[in-house]
């Protein structure tokens, strides 16, 4: 041990006995004192750290919002490419919004379009086999053979053609009014997703070929339009064509029951001028009577057979029909037509068959020698009235009589007759017995006595008030059943008077049964008295 060391160690020796001393002369309290400066520094060391923990865990969070903000902002832009990459297909909603095709082709016939569907589809057939329908790097190497990677970018080429006319073909084949909008789009689509598929190895599908797809979803839609036009056009000349057979077969029986009593007639007449030959002198009058009526009658069926062979002879001849179906279609609404039977009610008889549910009401029957420039001058002139704007054949108009009345005199020069006030007979009746119903019901519902609470005096009164009252308008009889059944303005839970074995007494009503009274009354007045 050096001398240096033995210092120090005493030095340390006389320290710690100083400390011993000094602290020997401490008092309990600078102890304690001194104890708890210890755990203040402790405790502000643990608090150093738990603020720094603090302030990490804050840029932790505020880094993970960060991070959260720009997923969201990411999985925003993916919705609205979504969005705007999504094909509605349902008609129920495609419906609502579609507006009117133009057409992009004029052809006279359906003739045209099969053609023009078939040069289309022959040109597609030749973009495939030049090439011309997909694009393709030729330089790609598969293991350092070009052949190898040449034959890898022509299968995915063919690849992607196969999917692209699939989904094409599909599209073409369910195209309709409702969704050739969708149509269009759903090729675009199909176009823009199936290319990208290709564009690693960059294949992808020619905007030449995507354009006869186009072309040919627009022919074929047009060419079905064309098909069904030319069925309604048949159709129509089959319905002329059954009319025209049904008047040759009315004109034919018509002449041979004019010609039987044409020559009865004759017959006739041959017998009297024969009596009157032979008769005495106090006959002769009354036997010259007979043969001038003969006579007058043979002439009337002369003039009968005349028109029966003016009929015949002229085509255009006919009745112009203005008819009404107002427990059908309701007021306002005249369907205005035309029919060359000579018996124009056959035809009027025939249009109120099982189809509606009332027969049709007559408000004018016009002979017009030009019965088709008769009718074809009223379609003109409400035109913008049709309720069928789409088929010519509908012959409903929204209009009014009145109107209907200024065009025939303008275009009819004959006076013509109107019913205004058409009978609908049927319809009427169905009213009034509906209404029968309805007060046979009320009179089931009528009761003598109201049970509930103590405090239902007023209700008697009500009781009272309906017994009473006179049944003679529906109106008045509904608005006391409703007193009844909604005494306390209760439109959640209204009372019904119901009959035990215990006598009368009031019920519940439950909902299936308001939506039944309300169907079956008036709801303007529910309405009322629920105010």
């Amino acid at each position: 041990m050096s001398l240096g060391d033995i210092f120090k160690a005493k030095e340390n020796e006389t320290l710690k006995s100083r400390i011993a001393e000094l602290e020997g002369m401490l008092t309990p309290e600078m102890r304690n004192s001194v104890q708890l400066q210890e755990k203040i520094s402790y405790q502000e060391k643990i608090l150093s750290s738990l603020q720094a923990d603090c302030a990490k865990a804050q840029a932790d969070q505020t880094a993970l919002l960060d991070k959260s903000k720009s997923e969201l902002s990411a999985i925003e832009d993916q919705i609205r490419q979504a969005r705007s990459d999504l094909v509605e297909t349902e008609d129920t909603v495609l419906l609502q919004s579609f507006g009117l095709y133009q057409p992009h082709y004029s052809f006279s016939n359906a003739t045209g379009y099969k053609e023009a569907l078939d040069n289309i589809r022959t040109q597609q057939k030749d973009s495939v086999k030049k090439g011309s329908a997909a694009t393709g790097s030729k330089d790609w190497t598969v293991n350092g053979d070009r052949r190898k990677g040449a034959k890898m970018i022509s299968d995915m080429q063919k690849l992607l053609l196969r999917t692209f006319n699939t989904e094409c073909d599909d599209v073409i084949d369910h195209v309709k009014f409702s969704n050739i909008d969708a149509a269009e789009k759903r090729i675009q689509t199909a176009f823009s997703t199936i290319s990208k598929l290709g564009s690693v190895c960059g294949v992808a599908i020619t905007g030449s070929y995507r354009n006869l797809k186009l072309e040919e979803l627009h022919l074929a839609y047009e060419y079905q339009i064309e098909k069904q036009k030319e069925k309604d056009r048949l159709k129509e000349l089959r319905a002329e064509e059954r009319e025209r057979a049904k008047l040759e077969k009315e004109i034919e029986a018509e002449r041979k029951k004019l010609e039987k009593e044409q020559k009865h007639y004759a017959n006739a007449l041959q017998q009297i001028i024969q009596q009157i030959s032979t008769a005495d002198a106090a006959d002769l009058p009354a036997l010259e009577e007979k043969k001038a009526e003969l006579e007058a009658k043979a002439n009337d069926i002369d003039c009968a057979i005349k028109k029966v062979d003016y009929r015949a002879a002229n085509q255009k001849a006919g009745y112009v029909y203005v008819i009404s179906n107002i427990g059908a279609f309701g007021e306002g609404i005249y369907k205005i037509g035309m029919t060359r039977r000579l018996q124009p009610m056959d035809r009027i008889d025939e249009l109120g068959d099982a189809s509606v549910p009332f027969d049709f009401d007559v408000h004018a029957l016009i002979f017009s020698e030009d019965a088709p420039a008769l009718e074809a001058a009223l379609h003109r002139a409400f035109e913008d009235r049709k309720l069928n704007m789409v088929n010519t054949r509908r012959e409903f108009f929204r209009v009014s009589l009145d109107e209907i009345k200024d065009v025939v005199k303008k275009n009819f020069d004959k006076t013509v007759e109107f019913i205004d006030i058409p009978p609908a007979e049927q319809f009427r009746e169905s009213e009034l017995m509906r209404n029968r119903q309805r007060c046979c019901l009320l009179s089931r519902l009528r009761c003598k006595h109201w049970h509930r609470h103590a405090a239902s005096c007023s209700l008697a009164a009500r009781c009272e008030h309906y017994q009473h009252c006179p049944r003679l308008h529906p109106q008045k009889e509904m608005d006391c059943l409703l007193v009844m059944l909604l005494p306390w303005r209760s439109w959640r839970s209204p009372l019904l008077c119901r009959e035990d074995r215990h006598g009368y007494s009031l019920a519940p009503v439950g909902r299936p049964f308001w939506h039944w009274l309300a169907d079956r009354f008036d709801r303007h007045s529910l309405r009322r008295l629920q105010r």
